[in-house]
Parts: structure tokens; C-alpha cells; sequence
């Protein structure tokens, strides 16, 4: 007769076994931030780190995406979009982009960070600067985002191995929400100003500025910003998307920065 061989099993390693397959099923590794070059207008001057880019190559975090005296419209891995103005500069990172110069429109659910200010955004279209002196303008052109301050980067010229200056805590739990049609200053040491409210004029002003005109991708958030400028400033109308054979040109002249 057979006889049947029983064995009986470690009951710590099969625990362990178990917790480690557990531990690796329900902490899945995260992507690293992306953005992927859509456009590039007014010349070729957009880099990547200290690398001239081209269309279609992409950023990975933590590297820096940066214009001189050209734009650029990118594509984050969240599916929103930004487009840089002239002399700007970012950096990816694992929970926000950081904006260290310029200015940033961003159309879609993107989260964003200077060197004052920390941006939650639920699905929206704002526009975000950094002036010369390190403080932070939101101007929300749809949408809502959620602000708070945060220690101010004094090492903001230099370029961190690792997303640590997206991770700064902020000065206070307060938080301001900024909704359509508003906009509010951080100053350099993370002072809030009082929230201002857009004009038919503001909107106009962005609109004819660097930050729309001569683009060819439509903004992924663009029927909501219409669909708000019909019910609050019907007058207003975003920019037509240019007709331009695939190859060719596309310089605009112009000023650094749209100003109200």
C-alpha cells in the first residue's frame, strides 16, 4: 500500500511569504512624472536640462524644461497641459511640477508648486508666474484651485537631485481657494494678498497674449473655460486655433509677459 507523505510547512515563513506578497501586491511602484514636448514656437530655443529639445521628446522627473526667447506647450503623464512663456523655467517632480521663472498655463487636473505656494488644482484652467523677485501669481481662469504657503526656497538657482522642495511643509494650515475668475499674489516669504477679481479686460489681455496666440493643440480643458466665459462674459472669446500647413513657421513678435 502507498503510503501518502505529509508536510507540514513553517507557519512563519508562510506568513512572511504571504505579507510579502501582500506588501508588493498593494504598493505598486509609481510612474515618474513625465512631460512630453507638443509644440515649440518662436525659434528652438526650449531645453531640457541644458539640452535643446525637439517635439515629441520627452522630460522625465527631475529634470528641468526651460525656454529663452521661445514657448513651448507640453504634455504632463495626468493628461493636462501646459504651455510655458518665454524665459521660463520648471522642474518635474513626483507630486507637482515646480515653477522657478515665468509663466505657466495650465489647462487640466495639475498640481504645481513655486518656491512660496503650493497648488491643488480639481480640474481647471489657471495661469501661474513667478516674477523676477520670487513672488507667485494665480490668476484661475476656470475651475478652482486650492493654495497654501510654504517655506520659501532659498536655494532656488540651484538644481536638486531629488522632488524634496515639493515636499516642504506649509507656514500654516490655512489654505485659500481660488475660484473662476479670481486671482491672488504670494509674496517671496509666502504672504497672501487679498483675491482679485478678473475683468472681461483680464481675460481678453491673456488671451491675445503669449499664452494663446499662434498655438496649434487646443487646451484639454477648453469647453469648460468657454462654457464660463458664455455665462459670465459672453463678449470674451478664446483664440481660434491657427490653419497652418504641417512644417511650416510659426513666429509671433511680442513682449515677454501679457500684463493687465
Amino acid at each position: 500500500m502507498d503510503r501518502i507523505r505529509i508536510q507540514v510547512l513553517n507557519p512563519v515563513g508562510v506568513f512572511t511569504g504571504f505579507t510579502l506578497i501582500g506588501l508588493t501586491l498593494a504598493s505598486p511602484v509609481r510612474a515618474a512624472e513625465t512631460a512630453i514636448i507638443q509644440e515649440i514656437l518662436d525659434g528652438n530655443q526650449l531645453y531640457i536640462d541644458s539640452q535643446q529639445a525637439k517635439v515629441s521628446q520627452k522630460a522625465t522627473e527631475p529634470q528641468q524644461v526651460s525656454t529663452r526667447n521661445s514657448r513651448g506647450q507640453l504634455l504632463f503623464n495626468s493628461g493636462a497641459v501646459g504651455r510655458l512663456n518665454r524665459f521660463s523655467r520648471m522642474q518635474l517632480g513626483s507630486s507637482c511640477y515646480q515653477l522657478r521663472q515665468g509663466q505657466i498655463l495650465v489647462s487640466g487636473k495639475q498640481d504645481g508648486c513655486t518656491r512660496s505656494a503650493r497648488l491643488s488644482v480639481r480640474g481647471t484652467n489657471y495661469v501661474l508666474e513667478v516674477s523676477e523677485d520670487g513672488a507667485t501669481e494665480v490668476y484661475v481662469l476656470e475651475g478652482e484651485v486650492e493654495l497654501r504657503s510654504v517655506e520659501p526656497n532659498t536655494e532656488l538657482d540651484q538644481t536638486p537631485s531629488t522632488d524634496k522642495d515639493q515636499h516642504r511643509q506649509p507656514l500654516s494650515e490655512q489654505e485659500v481657494i481660488i475660484r473662476s475668475g479670481e486671482s491672488l499674489r504670494v509674496s517671496p516669504e509666502g504672504t497672501f494678498s487679498s483675491l482679485r477679481k478678473l475683468t472681461a479686460g483680464d481675460y481678453r489681455s491673456i488671451f491675445k497674449g503669449p499664452l494663446f496666440r499662434g498655438f496649434r493643440t487646443e487646451i484639454p480643458a477648453a469647453l469648460s473655460l468657454k462654457s464660463y466665459l458664455r455665462s459670465q462674459y459672453p463678449s470674451v472669446r478664446i483664440p481660434s486655433l491657427p490653419r497652418i500647413k504641417p512644417g511650416s513657421p510659426l513666429r509671433l513678435p511680442g513682449g515677454r509677459f501679457f500684463r493687465f
